[in-house]
């Protein structure tokens, strides 16, 4: 190498390093576009445009939780084996011919307490939801359904499944609301009303200047039977009930109250009616079937629609159930024929399949109510947290009319008068329960005594039966 070729090979070579920094300073422009997605791939959205969609997500999921309170028949016995749970799910989907309520109010029935038992066999096996009719308004309809639209007031029969906030029901089992009455009314008029116009018209045939024993009177079936007797012309009406009832089922048409606890119902009747009645309405069994029968006059109808004397105590009461069957009422037809007597058998839970009965019989009932000639007789209204104080009200025959459950929840206040309620019960519970062992105490203690003085005179004989047979010798 030559040193003129030097400087001219040292300034070549300042030549390329200037353009190597040249391409260096542009290749960041050339990386920055390289990183940009490729124009056939397409960019993704902005978050704010995820953000409706996200929300649509999370608003059907919410939607999809279905929620409902219900009573539930956990098992038999006592009132506490009827609990207050929250369902939960996605929303019932209805089969053709299907209705879902929103219910407002429903019924208590004497069937309710038999079934807590183990004693009405229409009801499935627990965990079981009770109550066979409420009150409430259509929320949706299923296909097929054209005479029941959303919004309807309606009031519904149904074999069971009613004591709940929401339930699915074919819609031949609804009627409409008439205008004016309450969802209370409402809820208290299908069983009752339902039993005694079936047991009246269709067994009884019902005529003017006809005579009817109507037991407990007092109670939902009692003052609905009394009501549609008062549309026959000169009906008398016998009813039993205890002497603190009679006052308002005398204003409500029984012309003969009879206090079943103090008085022989059987020897009252024959005062004043010496040939009989017309129709008997048993709704206890047992020995009071027999003396219904023979209360009959020639042509008369005895309607048996119950066994109520099997019903002792919270729980099963074998007992009672074996008393009242030992006694249950049998007859021969030869003396069907010669008393000229009917007998009948009346159970409403074993007609639900006959929805034509049923809507023709209600068809007349709500037109009765509308012309002012029935009306149901509320007792009392409890929530449904309160069924057991509820249902121990109707089995310990304190009600007069009939006693509705309401879904309405109770208030925090409510809720808080309800403990201090339970509270003041155990706490006379416990008080009684001290004053009952002091009593036994007592009486164990009063025993001792005169077992005791009972000892010491023994000894007294003795001694004197000894002393006397010294002074003999």
């Amino acid at each position: 190498m030559s040193g003129e070729d030097a400087p001219a090979q040292q300034q070549n070579a300042e030549e390329q390093k200037k353009q190597d920094a040249k391409k260096g300073a542009e290749e960041p422009k050339a990386e920055t576009k390289a990183d940009s997605p490729p124009a056939t791939e397409p960019a993704a959205p902005p978050a704010a445009e995820k953000a409706p969609e996200e929300e649509k997500a999370v608003e059907e999921e919410v939607e999809e939780v279905f929620s409902y309170r219900s009573l539930v028949l956990t098992g038999y016995g006592g009132y506490d084996k009827v609990k207050l749970q929250v369902k939960k799910g996605k929303k019932p989907e209805l089969k053709p011919g299907e209705v879902l309520v929103r219910v407002k109010m429903c019924g208590l029935n004497f069937a309710d307490l038999m079934a807590r038992q183990g004693l009405y066999d229409r009801l499935p096996s627990p965990p079981v939801t009770p109550g066979m009719e409420c009150s409430g308004l259509i929320e949706a309809v299923g296909e097929e359904v054209s005479e029941r639209k959303v919004g309807d007031k309606v009031l519904v029969i149904n074999r069971n499944g009613l004591w709940q906030e929401v339930a699915v029901v074919p819609a031949t089992h609804t009627f409409l609301i008439p205008e004016g009455m309450s969802f209370e009314e409402a809820a208290a008029l299908p069983v009752n009303y339902l039993t005694a116009y079936l047991m009246l018209f269709d067994f009884g045939h019902l005529r003017p200047n006809q005579s009817v024993l109507i037991h407990m009177a007092a109670g939902g079936v009692g003052i609905a039977a009394t009501q549609l007797c008062r549309t026959v012309k000169e009906v008398t009406v016998f009813g039993t009930a205890s002497a603190a009832k009679h006052e308002v089922i005398t204003e409500g048409g029984v012309t003969h109250a009879i206090d079943y606890r103090t008085k022989d119902y059987v020897e009252e009747i024959r005062k004043i009616s010496p040939k009989g009645l017309d129709i008997v309405l048993d709704p206890l069994g047992g020995s009071d079937t027999h003396k219904g029968y023979n209360l009959l006059k020639p042509m008369g109808r005895l309607i048996s629609y119950g066994a109520a004397n099997m019903l002792s105590g919270q729980k099963k009461n074998l007992i009672a159930v074996a008393k009242t069957w030992y006694h249950q009422f049998s007859v021969h037809s030869l003396s069907l024929i010669q008393g000229n007597r009917g007998v009948c058998g009346f159970h409403l839970g074993y007609l639900d399949s006959e929805t034509e009965l049923i809507a023709q019989a209600m068809e007349v009932i709500l037109q009765l109510y509308r012309q002012g000639k029935i009306k149901p007789r509320i007792d009392s209204t409890y929530h449904l947290e309160q069924v057991g104080d509820a249902m121990r009200r109707m089995q310990e025959r304190n009600n007069i009319g009939k006693i509705i459950l309401t879904t309405e929840p109770m208030k925090e206040e409510e809720k808080k008068e309800e403990a201090k309620k339970d509270d003041k019960k155990e706490e006379k519970k416990k008080e009684d329960k001290k004053k009952d062992d002091k009593k036994k105490e007592d009486t164990k203690k009063e025993e001792k005594k005169e077992e005791k003085k009972k000892e010491e005179k023994k000894e007294e004989k003795k001694d004197e039966k000894k002393e006397v047979e010294k002074v003999e010798n």
